[in-house]
């Protein structure tokens, strides 16, 4: 079923997205058939489901796409309205595979040993596909918002590849989830969701693998007490997605932010090449360099490039920045130098309120444009 398909029964009844839900869920089966113990065990079966099932989405799913279905909505409203249908499908397929769990999957997850050849396979299907269905929702939820708030990700780069799964599970990120977007769902719920997020965290390698047995160890709680598996499987499933969702807005609304700065900046700028010293000038003032402000740099320099012809190879090569380097570069400019300030101003907040350094920096700099 294509997306837009499901898109198409997004504002329908239950009964529609339940059959959306059932599909999606039989050609999961089809998946879990071809993956062997080992893929399962060794979380091999993340890298398999990446290739099966995020590639070819975003081959489809762009830009232009949402542009048709939302015509003339502004970005923050789609991703609502993308967290929102994710959340529902999320809760349907719980409730779905809920309905089937046992207490002999755990049994088995470990050694597909601990039943008879007969139910092994089932029992680990039945978790792999409701594993492998909110996986995958979440990590292509997590594609749409990006995509909606224009963030550039080459899905064929690893490094952007990684990007994306790091805010689909907000890994690296899971005392903020505990503790902050927490607040976020129903006080009877947090119980739940605060122990979905606790335990080991997720090494940083970046191994597809080691992030398929980290999931499946995340997800083990839907199935640890059979009493209430039905409700807890719809709760978690729903839950955990909206938080997914709501992570990925504000990762990737905060780096639209950054990128519509960096796009002003460059746009305006006079003095590009001395702009681009003055602003790691000011980002390096307080000897920290904020995530933000990293993001800044890059955006800036790429759109410098891109906009300007300007390539600054000996800025490329600079450990610690000398002051002295930058006052020179900024007495050998004449005339009016107020949009190399204006830049300078609106770099030093990328990152919040400016501090003292950044602020001894920005006067200092004023005193010499005056004087210019």
């Amino acid at each position: 079923m294509t997306e837009a398909m499901k898109d198409a029964v997004d504002d329908a009844g239950d009964d529609a997205a339940r059959e959306v839900v059932e599909h999606e869920r039989a050609e999961l089966r089809e998946f879990i058939k071809g993956l062997s113990p080992d893929d399962i065990k060794s979380g091999g079966w993340f890298t398999k489901l990446i290739a099966q099932g995020l590639r070819s989405y975003t081959e489809r799913v762009d830009w232009q796409y949402f542009q048709e279905r939302y015509k003339g909505v502004p970005a923050d409203a789609m991703v609502d309205q993308r967290i929102k249908m994710a959340a529902r499908y999320a809760a349907l397929e719980g409730g779905l595979s809920a309905g089937a769990y046992s207490a002999a999957i755990v049994a088995t997850l470990g050694s597909f040993g601990g039943a008879s050849p007969a139910t092994v396979p089932a029992a680990v299907a039945t978790f792999m596909v409701d594993v492998a269905y909110t996986t995958r929702l979440q990590l292509r939820l997590a594609y749409d918002v990006a995509v909606l708030y224009q963030v550039p990700l080459d899905l064929s780069d690893l490094d952007d590849m990684w990007k994306l799964i790091r805010v689909a599970f907000t890994i690296k990120s899971g005392e903020m989830v505990r503790e902050g977007m927490v607040k976020a769902v129903p006080v009877v719920v947090r119980p739940l969701i605060k122990r979905f997020y606790s335990g080991a965290v997720l090494n940083a390698a970046k191994s597809l693998p080691v992030v398929g047995k980290f999931l499946l160890q995340r997800n083990v709680i839907k199935i640890g007490i059979p009493v209430v598996g039905v409700p807890l499987a719809v709760v978690l499933n729903r839950y955990t997605t909206l938080l997914a969702g709501r992570h990925a807005r504000a990762v990737f609304r905060n780096e639209a932010r950054v990128i519509e700065l960096a796009e002003r900046l460059s746009r305006r700028s006079q003095h590009p090449e001395l702009m681009l010293w003055v602003a790691w000038l000011v980002i390096t003032a307080d000897h920290r360099i904020a995530d933000d402000e990293t993001l800044l740099m890059r955006h800036l320099v790429r759109l410098v490039r891109d906009q300007h012809q300007v390539v600054d190879r000996q800025l490329e090569h600079v450990v610690d920045i000398d002051p002295a380097e930058v006052w020179r570069r900024l007495d050998a400019e004449p005339g009016d130098l107020s949009d190399v300030l204006d830049a300078a101003d609106l770099v030093v907040t990328v990152d919040g309120a400016a501090n003292t350094l950044e602020k001894a920096v920005i006067s200092e700099l004023r005193d010499r444009c005056r004087r210019v």
